[in-house]
């Protein structure tokens, strides 16, 4: 009986030596080892975050990255570039946080069925021309910290297309989100490209194609996609994406520290009695 018992032992799950047990636990918690610090709760700045502690300049050289970029294939009229690495981890990581300092950090007010709520994340608008979207509009402001332009000008060198604007989104931690919509007001023009800059923790971009007018705004059963934006990774969408397609960024239940999403685009000046 002795015998049987200590076979037992030896079969079961747990009899794995105790360095085997724990490094599995080790690995998993380095992991999980956040890419960079979160803002305190409510947006509030923490002291590392004041305008009166500034980062040392550096100098962005700008790499061509590998070639890993991912064309999802054009089926329903979706057009997607992917290019993970488009910036380097290690350049990433100052960026971030040159950005949540230079950046001025606001937070906007909606208006839904005449019921307003603040906007689930921090904005801020770049350009020489104003920008509405839900109703909000985003002043002109052409005062581009240096840091933005740079990284304009090695989007437009790669892409092959000017922007002359930049919406910019902080997501403080994981309750922050936005909501299905598609980038398709009148100031973007026809078919637009936007090209979007992640820096920070890892958030989860989803897509869904628009229901046919048969299905009467129906999206049970529509397409979707489900794309992880990682530290450094430029996502463009062109073509007729935002006619065809929403996208959003939910919330999500296991913590997330703060992500930056910069969206850079061509905003053309409204006619002359355009009606908001």
């Amino acid at each position: 009986m002795a015998e049987r018992r200590q076979r037992a032992r030896v079969q079961g799950g747990w009899a794995g030596s105790p360095a085997g047990r724990h490094h599995g636990k080790t690995q998993q918690a380095a992991s999980k080892a956040p890419v960079s610090s979160s803002l305190a709760p409510g947006g509030t700045r923490p002291a590392w975050m004041r305008k009166d502690e500034q980062h040392p300049q550096k100098q962005f050289v700008f790499e061509k990255p590998p070639e890993v970029e991912r064309r999802v294939p054009e089926t329903d009229t979706i057009e997607i570039h992917l290019v993970p690495g488009f910036i380097d981890s290690e350049q990433a990581d100052w960026m971030f946080e040159q950005l949540l300092q230079d950046i001025p950090w606001g937070q906007r007010t909606h208006i839904r069925q005449e019921v307003s709520f603040e906007e689930p994340r921090l904005t801020s608008w770049y350009g020489e021309l104003p920008y509405t979207y839900s109703r909000i509009t985003m002043q002109p402001n052409p005062n581009w910290p240096p840091l933005l332009t740079v990284l304009k000008e090695r989007i437009e060198e790669f892409s092959g297309h000017t922007f002359n604007s930049l919406l910019c989104n902080l997501y403080r931690n994981e309750k922050d989100s936005v909501d299905w919509h598609s980038d398709d007001e009148p100031a973007l023009g026809t078919n637009p490209l936007i090209a979007s800059l992640s820096f920070g923790a890892t958030r989860t971009f989803e897509m869904r194609k628009k229901p046919s007018p048969e299905e009467n705004g129906d999206y049970t059963y529509v397409k979707k996609l489900r794309i992880p934006l990682d530290h450094g990774t430029l996502l463009i969408m062109e073509g007729a994406t935002q006619e065809d397609w929403q996208h959003r960024v939910p919330k999500e239940y296991h913590s997330r520290d703060a992500r930056i999403n910069l969206t850079f685009r061509i905003i053309y000046p409204e006619p002359d009695g355009f009606q908001k």
